[in-house]
Protein backbone atom coordinates (compact mmCIF):
# COMPACT_ATOMS: atom_id res chain seq x y z
CA UNK A 1 0.00 0.00 0.00
CA UNK A 2 1.41 3.41 -0.89
CA UNK A 3 1.97 6.11 1.69
CA UNK A 4 -0.69 8.32 0.08
CA UNK A 5 -3.26 5.52 0.37
CA UNK A 6 -2.35 4.93 4.00
CA UNK A 7 -2.89 8.61 4.76
CA UNK A 8 -6.28 8.51 3.04
CA UNK A 9 -7.28 5.42 5.03
CA UNK A 10 -6.72 7.30 8.30
CA UNK A 11 -8.55 10.41 7.17
CA UNK A 12 -12.02 11.08 5.92
CA UNK A 13 -14.08 14.02 4.80
CA UNK A 14 -16.66 15.67 7.01
CA UNK A 15 -18.66 18.83 6.42
CA UNK A 16 -18.93 21.38 9.18
CA UNK A 17 -21.34 24.29 9.28
CA UNK A 18 -20.02 27.66 10.40
CA UNK A 19 -21.89 30.93 9.84
CA UNK A 20 -24.50 29.22 7.67
CA UNK A 21 -21.83 27.91 5.30
CA UNK A 22 -20.65 24.33 4.79
CA UNK A 23 -16.92 23.65 4.91
CA UNK A 24 -15.39 20.33 3.83
CA UNK A 25 -12.69 19.19 6.22
CA UNK A 26 -10.35 16.21 6.01
CA UNK A 27 -9.71 14.85 9.51
CA UNK A 28 -8.16 11.87 11.21
CA UNK A 29 -10.78 9.27 12.04
CA UNK A 30 -9.82 9.48 15.70
CA UNK A 31 -10.50 13.24 15.70
CA UNK A 32 -14.08 13.10 14.42
CA UNK A 33 -15.81 13.75 17.74
CA UNK A 34 -13.38 16.54 18.62
CA UNK A 35 -13.83 18.20 15.21
CA UNK A 36 -17.62 18.01 15.34
CA UNK A 37 -17.70 19.37 18.91
CA UNK A 38 -15.37 22.20 17.92
CA UNK A 39 -17.65 23.08 15.01
CA UNK A 40 -20.68 23.05 17.34
CA UNK A 41 -18.87 25.35 19.75
CA UNK A 42 -17.97 27.83 17.01
CA UNK A 43 -21.50 27.73 15.66
CA UNK A 44 -23.03 28.32 19.11
CA UNK A 45 -20.72 31.26 19.82
CA UNK A 46 -21.43 32.70 16.37
CA UNK A 47 -25.20 32.50 16.94
CA UNK A 48 -24.82 34.11 20.38
CA UNK A 49 -22.81 36.99 18.90
CA UNK A 50 -25.23 37.39 15.99
CA UNK A 51 -28.20 37.50 18.37
CA UNK A 52 -26.43 39.93 20.69
CA UNK A 53 -25.59 42.39 17.92
CA UNK A 54 -28.93 41.90 16.12
CA UNK A 55 -27.47 41.75 12.61
CA UNK A 56 -25.90 45.20 12.92
CA UNK A 57 -22.44 43.65 12.57
CA UNK A 58 -21.02 42.05 9.43
CA UNK A 59 -20.51 38.28 9.34
CA UNK A 60 -16.74 38.68 9.04
CA UNK A 61 -16.69 40.76 12.22
CA UNK A 62 -18.83 38.24 14.08
CA UNK A 63 -16.42 35.48 13.09
CA UNK A 64 -13.49 37.62 14.27
CA UNK A 65 -15.22 38.06 17.65
CA UNK A 66 -15.78 34.31 17.90
CA UNK A 67 -12.12 33.65 17.04
CA UNK A 68 -11.05 36.14 19.71
CA UNK A 69 -13.32 34.59 22.35
CA UNK A 70 -12.07 31.08 21.60
CA UNK A 71 -8.45 32.21 21.61
CA UNK A 72 -8.94 33.97 24.95
CA UNK A 73 -10.54 30.85 26.46
CA UNK A 74 -7.70 28.73 25.12
CA UNK A 75 -5.08 31.01 26.66
CA UNK A 76 -6.87 30.96 30.02
CA UNK A 77 -6.87 27.16 29.94
CA UNK A 78 -3.19 27.07 29.02
CA UNK A 79 -2.34 29.38 31.91
CA UNK A 80 -4.49 27.38 34.32
CA UNK A 81 -2.77 24.15 33.31
CA UNK A 82 0.75 25.55 33.53
CA UNK A 83 2.42 23.32 36.09
CA UNK A 84 5.90 24.82 35.71
CA UNK A 85 5.84 26.76 39.01
CA UNK A 86 4.69 23.63 40.86
CA UNK A 87 7.29 21.47 39.16
CA UNK A 88 10.03 23.84 40.34
CA UNK A 89 8.76 23.76 43.93
CA UNK A 90 8.50 19.97 43.85
CA UNK A 91 12.01 19.70 42.43
CA UNK A 92 13.42 21.83 45.27
CA UNK A 93 11.49 19.78 47.85
CA UNK A 94 12.82 16.51 46.42
CA UNK A 95 16.36 17.93 46.51
CA UNK A 96 15.91 18.89 50.17
CA UNK A 97 14.50 15.47 51.04
CA UNK A 98 17.37 13.77 49.21
CA UNK A 99 19.84 15.96 51.07
CA UNK A 100 18.23 15.06 54.40
CA UNK A 101 18.24 11.37 53.56
CA UNK A 102 21.87 11.51 52.45
CA UNK A 103 22.81 13.19 55.74
CA UNK A 104 20.76 10.72 57.79
CA UNK A 105 22.18 7.60 56.17
CA UNK A 106 25.79 8.84 56.22
CA UNK A 107 25.76 9.22 60.02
Amino acid sequence: MSNAMAQTDNKFLIHIDIADKQYPLWIERTDEELARNAAKQVKAKYIRCRNHYAKSVEERDLLAMVAFQLSKENLLLENRNDTTPYAEVLKRMVERIDACLDTTYKE
